[in-house]
């Protein structure tokens, strides 16, 4: 009778416990709800003003479709999908094409490291060495080409910053730079960091912004630090609770006909295609080791929609909370000083994994001071606005993208839709 009433109980225990998961995946798995613009303080007529911008691009051939979001006050006022995943093909963008989202990465990977502060893991002054001894080596390049000792340790926030001095492709001995990965396909980021590692950094740490590979090293960090790789922290720790489904550093084949075709300018500045939306993409093809925190993933417009309301709630989606409050504000603060950004331009800063707002007046952009946000090399862009309540996407495939503002005319379209 003892273990018959043993036997229920441990089924009893096992049907609850099923129930509770059951009931934890359809909460994260809640839908952001839509809602009329005017409900939340935007025109509906103005909004109406965003598809002819961006169609404008698209019938001038030098993108070959673009979606676009916006969310105010947690609820989803745009979506609207225009053009071709596919020209050739003839196949028209769909709500749930995935794109590759390249340095929108950064601000994931960066809230992954954040996650293991919380935890208690390091601190922030830490030196970057305490976990990767071999940074304790490297050394600076003078003016005049000479090696220099580090005055100070590089520090996990000089990474989280960019201000660590590292060797990158747009300043400094870009040759050197090249040189070293050319032709050399990195096995993990453990190796690509080795790599890196046989350079000298191009200032000392803390005295400069540099955009560089600096989230690699934040990746590698989460990978140390957790044990796990950079692909299974994501998938377990991010993208489950937040019900990111189609987010992959490299995706099954079965999600191929959903993937967007990238394309680059040709000679008249017309797309040309660059990645197939197929199974020969890299994307899927590639070698399924290396996960870079700096630019890897592939993601859709829901998606992100979905980490971003999780940053804008401060740190929580549906019951399911990744970060403080604390922690998200402290990510969206401006950490480098009057520093120069030259990438982000004049009255931006740089908080831990996103570019802050700080002057919008020196600026000249619609967004509020203290806005978070980072775009993708193939000129996808997204940002969160905590006194508007606000966050946009804007996603599309053409890289470079220099000669097109589909990024600052949806900033504009967007802010301009706002009428309370």
């Amino acid at each position: 009778m003892k273990s018959i009433t043993r036997l229920f109980v441990g089924l009893l225990v096992a049907l609850c416990t099923l129930s509770l998961a059951i009931f934890s995946m359809h909460a994260s798995a809640k839908e952001i709800p839509r809602a009329k613009p005017e409900s939340v303080g935007m025109s509906s007529e103005r909004l109406r003003r965003i598809a002819p911008a961006m169609q404008k691009y698209i019938d001038q051939g030098l993108t070959p479709g673009v979606i676009t979001a916006i969310l105010r006050k947690g609820k989803l006022v745009h979506f609207q999908v225009q053009g071709d995943m596919d020209v050739a093909a003839g196949k028209a963008m769909q709500e749930d094409a995935i794109f590759r989202i390249a340095s929108m990465t950064k601000p994931i990977t960066s809230v992954a490291l954040m996650m293991l502060w919380e935890e208690g893991h390091f601190q922030l002054r830490d030196p970057v060495a305490k976990f990767i001894p071999e940074f304790a080596n490297v050394k600076v390049k003078g003016d005049s080409g000479e090696l220099k000792d580090l005055q100070r340790p590089i520090q996990i926030r000089d990474m989280l910053t960019h201000t660590a001095g590292l060797a990158n492709s747009y300043r400094g001995d870009i040759q050197a730079y090249r040189a070293a990965f050319a032709g050399k396909p990195q096995k993990d980021n453990a190796e690509l960091i080795k790599t890196l590692l046989t350079l000298p950094l191009n200032y000392q740490p803390g005295e400069d912004w540099q955009y560089s590979v600096a989230t690699d090293v934040v990746g590698h960090l989460v990978e140390i630090i957790s044990g796990m790789s950079l692909d299974q922290f994501f998938k377990r720790r991010i993208f489950a609770p937040l019900d990111m489904t189609d987010t992959h550093f490299y995706m099954d084949a079965s999600k191929a006909p959903r993937l967007a075709a990238q394309y680059t300018p040709g000679a008249d500045m017309k797309i040309v295609e660059q990645d197939p939306g197929s199974t020969e993409s890299r994307w899927i093809t590639g070698p399924k080791t290396l996960f870079r925190g700096a630019g890897g993933l592939a993601s859709t417009t829901r998606d992100y929609l979905r980490f971003q309301l999780t940053m804008l709630n401060g740190g929580i989606l549906n019951g399911t909370r990744i970060l403080a409050p604390s922690t998200v504000s402290l990510m969206l603060e401006n950490h480098t000083g009057d520093l120069d950004l030259w990438l982000a331009g004049p009255g931006m800063g740089f908080g831990l994994g996103y570019g802050v707002v700080v002057d919008r007046g020196e600026a000249a952009t619609p967004l509020s001071e203290g806005s978070g946000y980072w775009g993708g090399a193939y000129c996808t862009l997204s940002w969160i606005d905590p006194e508007q309540e606000l966050i946009g996407v804007v996603m599309t495939q053409v890289r470079p993208y220099t000669h097109i503002n589909i990024r600052q005319d949806f900033q504009v379209l967007t802010y301009q839709a706002v009428i309370d």
